[in-house]
Parts: C-alpha cells; structure tokens; sequence
C-alpha cells in the first residue's frame, strides 16, 4: 500500500503560481499513473491532469498550457505546477495513484492522499 501525502498549497492572488507535491511512501516505478484531481466547494471531484509511466499527460481542458504535471519516479514524488491561477481553480487538490490503468471519473485510482487547498483570492 502505497501513502500519498501532499504539500504546497495555500493562498494566492489570481495570476499567481503555486507548485504542489506529492510524496509517496513507497515506490511510484510500477505505477500506471499518478495524477491530481481537484473537488471546489459543493462540487465534484474532477480530474486536473495526469501522467503514465510513459510520460504520457493528460489535462483537463480548464487547465491545459497552464498546469503542468510531472513525476520522479527515482525520488517517488508527483508534480503539479500551476500558473496563470484564477479564482475557480480554488479547491482541495488531491493526488492519486492508478497501479493498472485509470478513467477520468477516477476509476483504477487506488492511491488518495488527503488533500491540499488551494485558494485563489484578491
């Protein structure tokens, strides 16, 4: 079992940037994929991006040429980089982790961590 324990949120104005990380507890190397989703207040939880072993990406298309995700998998550690924020990206942003494979609703996503938030406010 593998824990995913996230950092890096908080605060900031729209047009700001913001890095979150993932740490995980044991090894990410055989992992499919690790990605981020985002629930906001009152809403679903929804996918923000995601990478595979083969670096492959995948974004939400709120997010695309903002966002970046990436993995070290030699450092077990996840990547979520984002610029340009704007008020609707506040939300809890959760890292996750699909051993096989993964659906954008979060189907195959074993791993959660607990969640960071992110608020963008002037």
């Amino acid at each position: 079992q593998v824990q995913l324990v996230e950092s890096g949120g908080g605060s900031v104005q729209p047009g700001g940037s913001l890095r979150l990380s993932c740490a995980a507890s044991g090894s990410i190397g055989s992992i499919y994929a690790m990605g981020w989703f985002r629930q906001a207040p009152g809403k679903q939880r929804d996918l923000v991006a995601v990478i595979t072993l083969s670096s492959t990406t995948r974004y939400a298309d709120s997010v695309k040429g903002r966002f970046t995700i990436s993995r070290d998998d030699a450092e077990n550690m996840v990547y979520l980089q984002m610029n340009s924020l704007k008020p609707e990206d506040t939300a809890v942003y959760y890292c996750t982790g699909a051993p096989h494979y993964y659906s954008t609703s979060g189907g195959g996503m074993d791993y959660w961590g607990k969640g960071t938030l992110v608020t963008v406010s002037s």
